[in-house]
């Protein structure tokens, strides 16, 4: 295919363009619309479906299947946030400056569907313009880091409805714009459905790893053992030759909450301080959250190799963290418990194990369901009833286990890097498109 003689735009993020593109600014061909109707219903108004920030922040494209939040607003609201076909909505404030300036483009629409707080509407003027060519430029993260360079916050961050309008934009004729459009709806599906294929194998993946930790930590690796019932629903049946104890009985101290100080030092010579937000489901620690603690205040809550950490509050509340193998000192936060393991009744790998087990995760819906908020304490954690076979059997399962999801792990880092790749590779198709790098023709498919 030919490519188009380039020249240079003179914008960095374009970098660039064809010698026959234009380049422009947001408000030259787009009139902007920041709206102000909120989620609240009142009686004296008009019932409609709210668009809302999840709708756009989530979706690619808002369509009809959508399940769109009741609301009402008055009879101006909804002339003038009313969705048309070929708007563009954006987010327009966030707690993450990233997440500023996400777009989604407006493909059908039904009466009363109106455009809702914390969006801006972008909606093409009477000229040669098309807003799904629009929505793929925005969609351009190096097109897209002219809002994240001009948000402005601390807390929550938002961008002007002025620096929206200036965002720059290079056009070519309308017929070029839809064929571009057309082109990225094609190939973006396309890779889509195939980032979703291996998705979907990460999950059943890690279902199957789950399955395998739940039969290891509650059968054992004997598969002709005899069971019995352990006396607790939700945990089912055991190997008949272990008990069932309660967590505060295998521990060689009392669960412990941790310090409430507030995360400000980065001193890589001091003592870690481990968060909540430190580590994710894959148990390892995150480089780039790196916090600590003065010695003198975090002696009282210094960890031990071998130690269990439970959360405690939150969306990530029963999450799990063994401090293992780290290199250095490290104490933990007051949104965390620590569980010491008495290794002459209990290995910590045995623990952390059945803490990844079906089991564990039918406990905390169980503790759930009992509750108002989402909170379990050391009141609740030490109540846990643990499978306990004998150490030296523990022991066996556990090396079992390790290889068993060391295999299962690598599976999933080919897929999840498969994932990275394709995601990469849209992106690039997305810049070289709407920045002209890459010529395309009516009615090409990818």
């Amino acid at each position: 295919m030919e490519a188009y003689d380039l020249k240079d735009s003179g914008v960095d993020c374009l970098g660039k363009i064809p010698e026959h593109w234009v380049k422009g600014k947001v408000k030259n061909r787009f009139f902007l619309k920041p709206s102000n109707v909120d989620k609240k219903q009142y009686d004296d108004e008009i019932p409609v479906e709210l668009c809302n920030y999840v709708d756009v922040y989530y979706n690619d494209f808002i369509r009809n299947d959508l399940k769109f939040m009741p609301a009402t607003a008055t009879a101006y609201e909804i002339k003038k946030f009313s969705l048309e076909l070929e708007d563009v909505i954006l987010t327009k404030d966030s707690e993450d400056p990233m997440d500023i300036g996400v777009p989604s483009l407006v493909k059908e629409i039904k009466p009363n569907l109106v455009c809702g707080y914390h969006l801006t509407m972008l909606r093409k003027r009477p000229c040669h313009v098309s807003g799904s060519f629009l929505f793929w430029a925005l969609a351009d993260k190096a097109i897209a880091s002219q809002f994240y360079r001009e948000a402005t916050g601390v807390t929550r961050w938002a961008i002007s409805s002025r620096n929206i309008k200036n965002v720059a934009i290079a056009y070519p004729d309308l017929e070029e714009q839809k064929a571009i459009a057309d082109y990225l709806d094609k190939a973006c599906q396309n890779i889509d459905k195939t980032i979703s294929l291996k998705q979907q194998q990460l999950e059943k993946l890690e279902a199957y790893r789950k399955s395998v930790i739940h039969e290891a930590v509650t059968k054992g690796l004997d598969k002709a053992v005899t069971m019995k019932d352990s006396g607790a629903e939700w945990l089912g049946e055991i190997n008949r030759s272990w008990r069932v104890v309660k967590l505060k009985r295998i521990l060689s101290e009392k669960l412990q909450y941790g310090a409430n100080e507030s995360a400000e030092l980065e001193d890589k010579s001091l003592p870690r301080y481990i968060r909540i937000t430190d580590f994710g489901a894959d148990g390892k620690l995150r480089d780039n959250t790196f916090k600590s603690l003065k010695v003198s205040v975090a002696a009282p809550y210094m960890l031990k190799n071998g130690d269990i950490l439970f959360a405690r509050s939150g969306a990530t509340v029963g999450k799990t963290f063994q401090f293992k193998n780290y290199q250095g000192n490290a104490c933990f936060a007051g949104y965390l418990i620590k569980a010491a393991p008495l290794e002459t009744k209990i290995s910590s790998d045995f623990l952390y194990y059945f803490t990844k087990s079906i089991a564990y995760e039918e406990w905390k819906n169980l503790i759930f369901t009992q509750a108002t908020i989402q909170n379990i304490g050391a009141d609740k954690y030490q109540y846990l009833n643990v499978p306990l076979p004998l150490v030296n059997e523990q022991n066996e399962i556990t090396r079992y286990l390790d290889e068993a999801c060391e295999k299962i792990n690598k599976t999933k880092e080919t897929i999840s890097k498969q994932i990275k790749t394709l995601t990469q590779y849209r992106q690039s198709l997305i810049h070289e498109c709407v920045t002209g790098k890459k010529r395309v023709y009516q009615g090409e498919i990818h």
